[in-house]
């Protein structure tokens, strides 16, 4: 399986600390957030790893490089002309997920393998210790989480496995992780669909902006996704005064 670590936000609400560093290279207890995350996928038997990024991204690969020292191997993708949200730098990435695949393996049997993608910006306490086998009728499989404060309305309900946009009215709906396993073939319908190109999409073509939230409840309307309970402390290290909390709490 190959990973996909999303570093290419501009880190607004963490101003001043992301004016010269981008947020996934802030630090919790001396080491930086996508460092952990690095760790973390070798554990799992994961050394394929791609990076996005744009806003100072000629950081990651001076502080990272190869990923060498952290038992992977890091492939960039540059977002050169500003970070196109989540499911168009996804897709802008998708063929060097795919060069990174293990050459004895053919292509018509990886087509559909899923890869994981997390956040650069999120912290867990402790490693994922598995991922589940994606069904074959699904197109995602997502963690959620408890609701945060700044996200107290949650995001999506879960039930019998399902990720899903509406439920019974004293049903819990909760919110998403940012830590999610996802077919190629989702991006690859996303990039095609008619609102956003007429032809199929050709490797020469520009990059273009495209948020994840929409086609994610879409999706979920159609139950393409499963889901999950994350069962590790999480944070989200969106301001910094979540960040100094980190530091003061983290073990």
């Amino acid at each position: 399986m190959r990973a996909m670590i999303l570093a290419a936000g501009r880190g607004e609400r963490m101003r001043p600390l992301t004016d010269h560093t981008p947020k996934p290279l802030l630090e919790v207890k001396g080491k930086a957030l996508i460092e952990y995350h690095l760790e973390q996928l070798n554990q799992l038997g994961i050394t394929d790893v791609v990076i996005n990024h744009a806003w100072l991204g000629e950081q990651f690969p001076q502080k990272l490089g190869n990923g060498s020292k952290y038992g992977v191997n890091i492939h960039y993708s540059a977002e050169s002309d500003g970070a196109l949200e989540t499911a168009g730098g996804i897709i802008k990435a998708l063929p060097l997920l795919e060069n990174t695949l293990d050459e004895k393996i053919s292509t018509a049997n990886t087509a559909q393998e899923p890869f994981l993608v997390i956040n650069g910006d999120v912290f867990l306490s402790e490693q994922l210790t598995q991922l589940p086998k994606l069904a074959e009728d699904k197109l995602a499989h997502l963690w959620l989480v408890e609701n945060p404060e700044h996200n107290p309305e949650g995001d999506f309900y879960l039930h019998d496995g399902l990720v899903i946009n509406d439920f019974a009215d004293n049903a819990t709906r909760f919110t998403f992780s940012g830590i999610a396993l996802y077919r190629p073939a989702f991006f690859t319908a996303l990039a095609n669909e008619p609102a956003q190109k007429s032809e199929p999409v050709q490797k020469s073509e520009p990059a273009q902006k495209l948020a994840l939230g929409p086609s994610l409840r879409a999706l979920a309307a159609q139950h393409r996704i499963s889901g999950e309970l994350l069962n590790v402390g999480w944070t989200d290290v969106g301001t910094p005064e979540r960040l100094a909390l980190l530091n003061q709490t983290a073990e």
